[in-house]
């Protein structure tokens, strides 16, 4: 038995602290349960993601991990590799991507359905590099395939597996970026368009180098000599429909924000006790993006509120949640972080009453402030 994983994942548990997120709903995103937060079983135990999390699998031997704030032994933000809080939502997780005696861990996804010959498709991911890492590595592999893969190896996919694999599996590529390798405290997103052959059913995301062929990099630590990385939020979303999604109404267009006023973002509403932002949301909050980006004056303050039921200091955290839902959203699409400040009001300002369905989801909401940088 390879006993790389073993000596890789000696844990020494913290207590976890809870650090909550934000997830999006998409309907053109054909990876399912995209943010790892349903689970069939909270994980407890390492390399147990195929046992626990639904919809993601395991394509070797490799022991891939999944993390989930349910859990005090695989939770989040710390766990045995460093600590992460959890951006979108609850649980990602974490994988070697390089490791000595080219030991190796992969996901692999099922696709909501088969790709479409010929049209362009965006994937895309965010990782972090694990403090716990000395190395880190400069490009991502992903793998299409017909068929789900199964592969007898602890160590790297190399090409002489592969070529033993039923279906096609020619759309491979790689993600090269100049600064996600290296980061280890933010999540970083990742993206590669490509052209769909018309056979992928299937994507495993992982390294498919040997060590003497990846291309890496040394940290200033001395620790696991390996490069870890935490992963969430996959996409595969058909281009076309990515660009309607964002596609800016022009009427919504034509209005001018009113600087220094409070103002109510339409569309971001809550459903009870959470903090997701619903496509709905997502497309006035393109919106914005826009306009800020061709604003470069302005700065936004952002404020999230709830209704009146619940304790004051458990909406007040819930509050928080949802403007920094907001906030991380804005961020993500490329505004300058330090163009946004968020802070959370719980239910101490209500729009309208609480004696009512409509009014309190009416409460449940993000509103803003536009002002010109001093």
């Amino acid at each position: 038995m390879n006993l790389v994983p073993r000596i890789y994942k000696s844990i020494v548990i913290a207590k976890v602290f809870f650090l909550g997120g934000i997830s999006f709903v998409s309907g053109q995103n054909l990876i399912k349960n995209p943010s790892f937060e349903r689970y069939l079983a909270c994980p407890i135990n390492l390399g147990n993601l195929k046992n626990d999390l639904v919809d993601w699998n395991i394509p070797t031997l490799g022991s891939t991990d999944y993390f989930h704030s349910c859990s005090e032994a695989m939770g989040t933000p710390k766990n045995f590799n460093g600590e992460q809080p959890a951006d979108f939502g609850e649980g990602y997780v974490g994988l070697y991507l390089y490791a000595p005696d080219n030991y190796r861990e992969y996901l692999q996804a099922t696709l909501t359905k088969t790709l479409r010959k010929g049209i362009s498709y965006e994937v895309s991911f965010y990782v972090s590099l694990a403090e716990r890492s000395d190395f880190a590595i400069k490009e991502f592999g992903l793998l299409f395939s017909e068929d789900p893969l199964q592969v007898k190896t602890r160590k790297v996919l190399s090409k002489m597996h592969l070529s033993k694999v039923q279906g096609d599996i020619s759309n491979y590529f790689e993600i090269r970026y100049s600064d996600f390798y290296s980061d280890n405290k933010e999540w970083v997103r990742v993206e590669k368009e490509f052209v769909a052959n018309g056979t992928e059913n299937f994507l495993i995301i992982g390294n498919f180098k040997d060590n003497k062929r990846t291309h890496k990099f040394k940290t200033k630590r001395r620790a696991t000599k390996g490069s870890y990385y935490y992963l969430d939020m996959v996409s595969v979303v058909p281009k076309k429909e990515m660009e309607a999604q964002s596609h800016v109404n022009d009427e919504l267009l034509d209005t001018n924000y009113t600087l220094n006023e409070t103002l109510t973002f339409k569309s971001v509403l809550f459903n009870f006790d959470e903090f997701t932002l619903s496509t709905q949301s997502i497309k006035e909050l393109n919106q914005m993006v826009t306009y800020l980006k061709s604003r470069l004056d302005l700065i936004i303050s952002i404020s999230g509120h709830t209704d009146n039921i619940g304790n004051k200091s458990y909406n007040l955290d819930l509050s928080r949640k949802r403007a920094k839902a907001v906030s991380t959203y804005l961020t993500q699409r490329g505004i300058d972080k330090k163009r946004i400040s968020y802070e959370g009001f719980g239910s101490t300002k209500p729009l309208e009453t609480n004696n009512t369905l409509t009014g309190r989801l009416n409460n449940r909401r993000v509103e803003f402030t536009l002002t010109k940088k001093l």
